[in-house]
């Protein structure tokens, strides 16, 4: 009963995501409301994570099956495909090296932050 609760909940938030997007008039996708408005939530209060904690971990682990349908739709339309495989491929591995190298930098920078933060702390403790 805790699984059907914490899915009801998250199943509602993405409902009301597809009620955003319907009365938004932005190009932003409806899971992408739902994404903000479970933030929202639970940077509020109005969620507590133990609400769905349980749920979003299924959802998580499960989330590679997900994918089949799409790789299937890319294998059925490979003839379409083949004229600009080359161009997409080199983005896709540009947009992959830019992203990492941006996650590693921003990480790198709030690692040190906090760092240079906890030592200002421990110098006043002395």
């Amino acid at each position: 009963m805790k699984y059907l609760k914490q899915f009801l909940i998250i199943l509602t938030i993405s409902f009301a995501g597809e009620i955003l997007k319907s009365i938004i008039p932005l190009p932003v996708p409806a899971s992408i409301y739902g994404m903000v408005l479970m933030f929202a939530g639970l940077l509020c209060g109005f969620i507590r994570p133990d609400q769905v904690k349980e749920a979003g971990k299924f959802l998580i682990e499960i989330m590679p099956v997900m994918f089949i349908p799409a790789g299937v739709g890319l294998m059925s339309s490979y003839d379409m495909l083949r004229p600009i495989l080359l161009p997409v491929s080199i983005i896709t591995v540009l947009t992959i090296v830019t992203v990492m190298a941006a996650t590693g930098h921003v990480s790198q920078f709030m690692i040190r932050r906090d760092m240079k933060k906890n030592e200002g702390k421990e110098f006043l403790k002395k």
